[in-house]
């Protein structure tokens, strides 16, 4: 086949954290990053789900799509979960912090569910391990008693204040507590996330295959994978093709024709 354009899939620069990582080494890696490319001829980057939209201002003479799979994810969910029920009698969203709200605030809003945040109280006055320690996680919104969780992120790293908002939320009588993270990292390792299982602290915990999970990870009774090859695929497809890759940014269609096969809408 004669194609005129070539799109190859990487991963390309490391990711911080905390919001205040774009201001040090990440933004010269991103810099670096983004001359590398230009050597190379590139003119558009796609990720998935980057951690700060600023990350655009790195490239402002390139195209940057930030990709979220969120019906991956839904999928996943109906495939694993036997007694899943999204409706707003029975479920609910938690966005773990300010930062992750729009990413929550799109399954509350596709799901037609009541969506709440916990904010994080730092001291600021204290720097411990490059950063400021958080004091305690505050909850804004509706009363969690009785209902499943859903609580999304973009990336597990050591997963504490994923953990330590499961607990507040059993504090609160919630139900069944779900975790996603499309970047399921666990630099600390699973030894916590397999206590938190084991006192039925959480439930089960969703991640990609955007990135590497190790053995321990994918054998552990918790973790479902949520498998984007496809998704990856029909954009490579379409790219190559000089098709619109709109519909494949957009899933609310294949969102709503989910809800409506199970029964939810």
């Amino acid at each position: 086949a004669d194609h005129r354009q070539i799109h190859r899939p990487r991963a390309l620069a490391a990711a911080g954290e905390e919001e205040n990582a774009l201001k040090s080494g990440v933004e010269m890696v991103l810099r670096q990053t983004r001359d590398a490319l230009t050597k190379m001829g590139v003119d558009n980057i796609i990720t998935f789900d980057a951690h700060d939209p600023r990350v655009q201002n790195a490239v402002p003479l390139m195209g940057l799509d930030n990709i979220i799979p969120s019906y991956q994810v839904l999928k996943a969910m109906f495939k694993n979960l036997s007694d899943f029920r999204p409706d707003k009698d029975h479920f609910m969203i938690i966005s773990p912090d300010e930062g992750a709200i729009n990413r929550n605030m799109y399954y509350a809003s596709v799901l037609g569910v009541n969506l709440g945040m916990f904010y994080k109280r730092r001291d600021y006055s204290t720097i411990i391990d490059g950063r400021n320690p958080i004091v305690a996680h505050e909850y804004m919104g509706n009363d969690v008693a009785g209902k499943d969780v859903f609580i999304a992120d973009d990336i597990i790293s050591s997963g504490e204040s994923m953990l330590d908002i499961a607990v507040e939320l059993k504090k609160r009588k919630a139900n069944k507590i779900y975790c996603y993270a499309t970047y399921p990292i666990f630099t600390n390792g699973l030894e916590a996330f397999n206590k938190a299982y084991a006192d039925g602290i959480i439930d089960g915990v969703f991640g990609t295959n955007l990135t590497y999970r190790t053995p321990e990870l994918l054998s552990s009774p918790w973790f479902y994978e949520v498998d984007c090859s496809k998704y990856i695929a029909y954009f490579i497809a379409s790219l190559n093709h000089d098709k619109s890759i709109s519909q494949v940014i957009d899933p609310h269609t294949k969102i709503e024709a989910l809800l409506k096969k199970y029964g939810i809408k």
